[in-house]
């Protein structure tokens, strides 16, 4: 099995990770506009005509290891006999609501379906029960959905959503910053008043 060891920032910070994204659909958002008497969200997934391909090089801010902007960030990964990263998963604390973010999680072609993302968001699941975090979140895109679907399989969920993150045309491109959250002891109504309530426990 391999080792999931500590990437140290004075070693790692800067490192670019190849987030590449592949889908052959996404999920739609179908939004009224509030007004006085509500809204009403609709989050349907769709099948794409062609497949759905977003690159590092579409963007001028690449995912890295080690940003500047998340000061207390610790990163755990898997590393190559030349020394190359081939997997990480990068944790940051949000201390003023006391939830843990993972700022980044990636796994190589290459290891993908050997379970090791699951093992890096175990890791990240054992660091915030070992804080006492009440959750765990992070943001995926709307287009991501084997992404989502990895989440959604881990106990995460829907926690929030922002049409205008990345662009003013963000459900157009459909890539919406969707937000979703893990809850080690979750209460209270997660549905309408007519549905029925239910508690989040671990994956």
């Amino acid at each position: 099995m391999m080792e999931i060891v500590a990437l140290p920032k004075e070693r790692w910070k800067g490192t670019v990770i190849p987030m590449t994204v592949r889908s052959d659909g996404w999920y739609d958002f179908e939004i009224k506009p509030l007004d006085q008497s509500g809204c009403s969200v609709s989050i349907v997934r769709k099948a794409a005509e062609r497949e759905i391909v977003h690159t590092p090089e579409e963007y001028d801010f690449p995912d890295k290891l080690y940003q500047d902007y998340w000061e207390k960030a610790e990163a755990y990964g898997v590393v190559g006999e030349a020394g190359e990263l081939l997997a990480c998963i990068e944790l940051c604390p949000e201390e003023w609501s006391n939830r843990l973010m993972v700022t980044e999680l990636w796994v190589s072609e290459a290891l993908r379906g050997r379970g090791l993302g699951k093992r890096l968001m175990d890791k990240a699941k054992e660091i915030a029960a070992q804080q006492k975090r009440r959750a765990i979140i992070l943001e995926t895109q709307s287009c991501n959905t084997k992404a989502i679907g990895f989440y959604l399989r881990q106990g995460f969920e829907l926690i929030g959503f922002d049409t205008c993150c990345y662009t003013n045309d963000d459900i157009g491109r459909r890539e919406v910053r969707v937000n979703l959250g893990f809850f080690f002891h979750r209460e209270g109504r997660r549905q309408g008043s007519g549905g029925a309530q239910r508690e989040t426990g671990n994956a």
